[in-house]
């Protein structure tokens, strides 16, 4: 929909739920006084997870196969900041030997025909460095598949009423063939590794530590298939909004070039004091963040969904029949003037300002998710992927 921002705040404004219609189905908009409700809510009664395989059509491009639940151990992000380095130096050309310096020439004269492109695999190589490590993480072809895989194709099944989707997904070829790109990767790799695991066992002093090899040993007997679809899925849940939201950070950064200066002195400082390798944890680096946190509202339309899993009844004596989508309207919700002081204009200070209190400061950081700001979402699904950036 051309007006969905119009469509969005009118209903917005009457103060109750609202539906609006897609073209292949109903969607129930829920204001912020209802994310208590959703915070509250259990799985079994609204889900995050159905939503999003609704949305992305995960059953139909990837396969049911997918949904097996699968626990992996917490990822050990210093490799990705390192890619995220190594891929800032080779991708963006930085002058002054790849320092920050470098970086406010970048971001002036920005390409914006290039610029979601080469973010797309900054953001890509960094995940896979975590995924599936080197040297997989930095090839090219690897890199262009899990930049594109099934998102073509998801938004086109969304275009199908419910009952035309099995149909027109199998006259899709891109996803398959996507999938058969990626075991050719992944097979010689995965080969490798079990024969290193069975002559080994116990005595594998270098056994990588990635996603991948956590797969391996948590699924016993996985196939090839079975662990690729596993790493597209992941791929395709955490590159896209990563690079859409650095980007846009970007195109902020090059309309408002007045606020470039101050970003990098800060960051100079704390390198200076701390050390690089201290600048994306130190609690003293407010501005950087405060702006991407700003450059969220403007990516994220609703970041809030669930799907009713049985028929449910809200705070304010909403009846939601089982099968229900439910949407928080995040961009209306941090364009609120009764809870942002002139919303609509780029102020990478407002949140740094806030922040200063000591009481308050942990709840205004780039992760920080409140009542009145979740572009990640809300409740224990509430996702923090872009904070390693």
């Amino acid at each position: 929909m051309s007006n969905a921002a119009q469509i969005l705040q009118e209903g917005y404004a009457k103060g109750a739920p609202f539906k609006v219609p897609t073209l292949n189905r109903w969607i129930v908009v829920i204001g912020r006084q209802c994310l208590e409700d959703i915070r509250k809510s259990t799985d079994d009664e609204s889900s995050v997870i159905e939503a999003a395989h609704d949305s992305a059509k995960v059953d139909y491009l990837i396969g049911p196969e997918i949904n097996s639940p699968t626990h992996l151990r917490c990822a050990n992000t210093s490799n990705s900041k390192d890619e995220v380095h190594t891929a800032f130096e080779e991708l963006l050309d930085l002058n002054n030997n790849g320092t920050v310096n470098g970086l406010s020439s970048c971001v002036t004269d920005i390409d914006a025909s290039d610029c979601m492109e080469t973010v797309q695999e900054i953001v890509c190589r960094a995940s896979n460095r975590v995924f599936v490590g080197l040297p997989l993480c930095r090839n090219h072809d690897w890199i262009d598949l899990n930049s594109r895989f099934a998102f073509d194709d998801a938004n086109i099944l969304n275009m199908f009423p419910k009952f035309l989707v099995p149909l027109v997904s199998k006259k899709l070829p891109k996803t398959a063939i996507g999938i058969a790109r990626a075991m050719k990767h992944l097979d010689p790799i995965i080969k490798e590794r079990l024969r290193c695991a069975g002559e080994r066992e116990d005595d594998w002093s270098d056994k990588p530590n990635d996603i991948l090899q956590w797969l391996i040993d948590e699924i016993q007997e996985s196939s090839t298939r079975q662990l690729t679809l596993c790493l597209l899925t992941i791929n395709f849940a955490s590159i896209h909004s990563t690079a859409n939201t650095f980007t846009q950070a970007l195109y902020n950064l090059a309309a408002y070039p007045q606020y470039v200066g101050c970003l990098l002195e800060e960051v100079d400082t704390i390198i200076r004091e701390h050390g690089a390798s201290k600048v994306s944890s130190h609690a003293g680096v407010q501005l950087p963040t405060a702006t991407v946190k700003v450059t969220y509202p403007v990516r994220h339309s609703a970041s809030v969904q669930r799907k009713a899993m049985k028929a449910l009844t809200l705070s304010d004596g909403t009846f939601v029949p089982k099968g229900t989508h439910l949407r928080v309207p995040t961009y209306v919700v941090h364009r609120d003037s009764a809870v942002y002081d002139n919303p609509g204009v780029s102020n990478p200070f407002r949140f740094s300002q806030l922040s200063d209190d000591e009481d308050a400061s942990a709840r205004y950081q780039m992760v920080g998710v409140t009542q009145d700001y979740f572009p990640f979402g809300f409740g224990k699904h509430a996702w923090y992927g872009c904070a390693h950036l």
